[in-house]
């Protein structure tokens, strides 16, 4: 059995495989996910490779409408704390809800919408002040690109195989997320007294090579949230389990926008 470093997959079904799949045939309804309602749910169709790919792309589609139009509307910028602290209770509900709620999976997307938006917004503006406008606007889209690539890339690194997917590999790699999230915390505490913190968000080169190690983290977690979908559709898992597979790419997606736009931002200036 293997788990994934993303939490949001801590309910989906662990079996066989381990690389180069994500669209294996369903193995059956006898596999079905746990955790997710009564045993009903099993007597729908299993869930395939095209009902990740589509319900993704559904919440995928929200988060950047609700972005595009909070980035483009300086006046709600303001909106991107609350929308951040909104997001985190919401993706913790639907992490332990034992039941998948399309609906609060739809509005996580587009409450984290509001907050890549606001915060891409501030931090641009920032930089063109310090820039004379020349690169505001250009960082924002360097950051989505450069997920885009990230993401394309490690689908294409799980689908031939090139890093397998082991227990060993899952382990290293949670071990190195409690780390960086570790640190994280201890930077948010020790900034409360010291300007600063312990200087891994200052934009010194430590602060660089720290948002490179969480930039590659959160890439090399994109094998294991593979490689969990993957083992959910082959274990059969019920149509609608692609909705939660949709949020746990979602949440490592965002992760990894903001470690970009914040190294970035680095470069350009910004702090």
């Amino acid at each position: 059995m293997r788990s994934t470093s993303n939490p949001a997959f801590r309910n989906l079904p662990v079996g066989g495989g381990g690389y180069a799949g994500f669209n294996s045939a369903p193995a059956g309804l006898g596999g079905a996910a746990p955790g997710y309602g009564d045993t009903s749910l099993a007597t729908g169709r299993p869930m395939t490779v095209d009902d990740v790919v589509t319900k993704t792309g559904i919440t995928l589609a929200v988060l950047m409408a609700t972005g595009a139009v909070t980035y483009l509307t300086p006046s709600i910028w303001g909106l991107a704390l609350p929308a951040a602290l909104i997001g985190f209770v919401l993706a913790l509900v639907i992490t332990f809800k034992k039941v998948v709620s399309p609906p609060l999976i739809l509005v996580y997307a587009a409450v984290e919408g509001v907050f890549l938006g606001g915060i891409s917004g501030f931090i641009g503006n920032v930089i063109e002040r310090q820039t004379n406008g020349a690169t505001g606007t250009g960082i924002v889209f360097q950051a989505i690109a450069g997920t885009a690539m990230v993401f394309v890339g490690m689908l294409v690194v799980y689908k031939t195989g090139a890093v397998k997917v082991t227990p060993r590999f899952t382990k290293w790699l949670m071990g190195a997320m409690i780390g960086v999230v570790g640190l994280m915390l201890i930077n948010l505490i020790a900034s409360f007294f010291v300007g600063g913190g312990i200087g891994i968000r200052d934009g010194s080169p430590i602060a660089i090579i720290f948002s490179l190690v969480c930039i590659g983290i959160a890439a090399f977690s994109f094998l294991l949230d593979f490689d969990a979908a993957d083992q959910a559709i082959r274990a059969g898992a019920p149509e609608k389990t692609a909705w939660y597979i949709a949020f746990g790419l979602t949440v490592t997606l965002v992760w990894l926008y903001l470690e970009i736009l914040r190294l970035l931002s680095y470069f350009q200036g910004g702090d």
